[in-house]
């Protein structure tokens, strides 16, 4: 049976289950599409049109091109869990970029899209880069402490950053910049992006933005829509039932 086309998402186990949400397949229709990429604070590991490429964090909306009956494979690494990608390349190399692996890994990267470029299962794909990517997890694993602050900014009420700074024991522009080399924004863009993203997991089919609104700590329900606009180019409504 052919397999249909949308996308799908399964959590990881293994080495680089602490960093990883998941490994994820898109798999295109019969027609050309845009397929709407808004930011969630996260560096993916891709399989696309036969190569590797690695999609850095967004700052912004976009569009990307889906050919018809198009498949891409992903691994996605959490906000400020990026070094086993990356390496010692801060984030901020490759914001609002989507560079090959090769720019990155060298030979490594030919080797790794050699062993899966006549693979026709897509979660054989998946679990192929995620063991890759364990494999550097050791020699790069992530900065636990830009870990502990993007954590901390995931919350509805997140403290500040000096707070934050103080509590860790550094300064706030030494945090500040650790932070930014983690996951590619400053500790604002990073908490805007995290609440973003918290909104749109709790929405459902008829979603109530005014009690979403106060759950995930903005003032009120047009903060909301305003950031909702900025990061997604889109009104609630509109992302909702997309």
């Amino acid at each position: 049976m052919a397999a249909q086309p949308g996308y799908e998402e399964r959590a990881l186990q293994g080495t680089l289950r602490p960093w990883s949400p998941c490994v994820w397949v898109r798999r295109a229709s019969s027609a050309a599409a845009l397929a709407r990429v808004v930011p969630d604070g996260c560096t993916d590991l891709l399989w696309r049109r036969g190569r590797l490429e690695v999609a850095g964090p967004d700052t912004g909306h976009r569009d990307v091109a889906i050919d018809p009956g198009e498949l891409i494979v992903g691994v996605r690494l959490r906000p400020s869990a990026a070094r086993p990608l990356l390496g010692d390349l801060p984030a901020t190399e490759v914001t609002d970029a989507q560079p090959v692996l090769r720019d990155l890994w060298g030979d490594a990267a030919l080797q790794l899209s050699a062993s899966i470029a006549a693979e026709s299962d897509p979660w054989r794909i998946g679990a192929a880069l995620a063991a890759a990517l364990g494999d550097r997890c050791r020699a790069n694993a992530p900065d636990e402490v830009a870990i502990a602050v993007a954590d901390a900014l995931d919350r509805p009420r997140p403290p500040a950053i000096g707070s934050l700074a103080w509590e860790l024991g550094y300064s706030e522009r030494h945090l500040r910049r650790r932070v930014q080399a983690a996951t590619g924004y400053g500790p604002k863009t990073l908490e805007q992006i995290l609440r973003f993203r918290r909104a749109l997991a709790a929405a459902s089919d008829a979603p109530d933005w005014s009690r979403i609104a106060a759950e995930q700590g903005y003032a009120d329900q047009a903060h909301l829509s305003r950031q909702v606009r900025r990061w997604s180019g889109a009104t609630p409504r509109s992302l909702a039932q997309a």
